[in-house]
């Protein structure tokens, strides 16, 4: 189903016009303002411009699939989610998570989510991670122990799972404390020595569970 895009009433276009206008406006702030618009400024409309373009086509497959989009435009909880995780898209140029970010969208938009306390509180650790929080969540969801290890710490297990991780310690242990600070992993350490099932058990809290449902694509 196609898309019918709406006339531009006499409201948008004045706002277009004043827009225009200001832009004619010679920039009061000196040469180092004017160098860091033509550096940073075209990146980032760029980023917006390629953020929305690919949020609007996951959307016009949502249509596809029977969702209802004017309802969407109509749920605050809905467009405040889409408002954050746009915010959050700008500022990265990590794929993981711009892909976390669109997924959370759809999946808000789909309905299966959590209470607007929970998406918010989700939403802002999805903007405050790197990509290596969540390869550690990953990590945490489903710990695999290599072959004919029955005894050790999760470090070793973490190490096997992620190689770029392998003595970077520090490393690992901050960013696993960044994940246990909010809730999102049930052990406080990595360095604790474990038996037998024990190094295969999933280690994410429920917060985390619902964080990692929300972040996930929906096939």
């Amino acid at each position: 189903m196609s898309i019918d895009v709406p006339e531009a009433s006499n409201g948008d276009k004045l706002h277009a016009l004043a827009k225009a206008g200001i832009s004619l406006i010679p920039f009061v702030g000196g040469p180092g303002v004017e160098i860091f618009q033509y550096i940073v400024q075209p990146p980032l409309e760029k980023r917006r411009a390629e953020w929305m373009g690919e949020v609007g086509e996951k959307l016009i497959e949502l249509e596809r699939r029977g969702i209802n989009l004017t309802a969407l435009q109509d749920n605050p909880q809905f467009i405040t989610a889409v408002m954050q995780a746009t915010t959050a898209a700008i500022r990265t140029h990590q794929q993981i998570k711009l892909d976390a970010l669109k997924n959370a969208i759809i999946n808000i938009a789909l309905g299966d989510t959590p209470d607007e306390t929970y998406q918010h509180l989700l939403l802002g650790f999805v903007d405050q991670f790197t990509e290596m929080h969540f390869r550690l969540l990953a990590f945490a969801k489903e710990p695999r122990p290599p072959a004919g290890m029955s005894m050790g710490g999760l470090s070793s297990v973490l190490e096997d799972n992620i190689p770029d991780l392998r003595g970077q310690a520090t490393l690992y242990n901050q960013l696993w404390k960044d994940l246990s600070t909010r809730g999102l992993v049930n052990t406080e350490s990595l360095n604790g020595m474990i038996s037998g099932n024990g190094l295969s058990q999933g280690r994410l809290t429920p917060i985390g569970v619902t964080l990692m449902k929300l972040i996930t694509e929906r096939q």
